[in-house]
């Protein structure tokens, strides 16, 4: 028996980089009926204390999706075989985990110019449940066009959204 996911996500910073900036991250399974189930989380600041970026909401898009499925593998009955797609508008996103991981994981996580990996505390929480998946079956990472991932883009804004509210609140107060 197989058991197929599909999980579109996404993620999205505001004032890329910058101190004050936010971000998030959403990420939305989608079941046979056509319909979808969405989780988005806050993405904070990098373990240096450097403020969010683009690149570290789309990682963590991948991670929370990641973790949609083994939570949802594990509650099946049986160890049917997985296929796992994600789908990404991010190029950075999916060639993290389809091509750069592996020559990074070689190198102890030293770029091509000779530099510690960025965001390497979340590609190496990716890598890891990314592992665990595969030994389940097959994950496979499909960029796709903006246009094609209007859902989790969504609920990622929503998200963003929510947290620019708060913000305003926190400063009237």
């Amino acid at each position: 028996m197989v058991y197929t996911m599909k999980i579109y996500v996404d993620g999205g910073c505001r004032g890329n980089g910058q101190p004050g900036s936010i971000a998030a991250a959403a990420a939305c399974i989608q079941h046979r009926s056509g319909n979808y189930n969405c989780f988005t989380r806050v993405v904070n600041e990098s373990p240096d204390g450097d403020p969010p970026t683009n690149q570290r909401a789309e990682i963590t898009a991948i991670i929370i999706a990641l973790e949609i499925a083994v939570e949802k593998y594990r509650e099946l009955d049986g160890n049917p075989y997985l296929e796992l797609e994600i789908f990404s508008d991010s190029k950075y996103a999916v060639n993290c985990m389809n091509e750069w991981i592996y020559k990074w994981e070689r190198n102890g996580y030293i770029n091509s110019a000779g530099n510690p990996v960025a965001n390497q505390d979340l590609i190496r929480e990716a890598s890891g449940l990314d592992d665990d998946l595969n030994e389940e079956g097959r994950v496979t990472y499909t960029w796709i066009p903006r246009e094609r991932n209007e859902v989790a883009d969504k609920w990622c804004n929503k998200e963003l959204d929510e947290i620019e509210e708060q913000r305003k609140y926190a400063d009237l107060t």
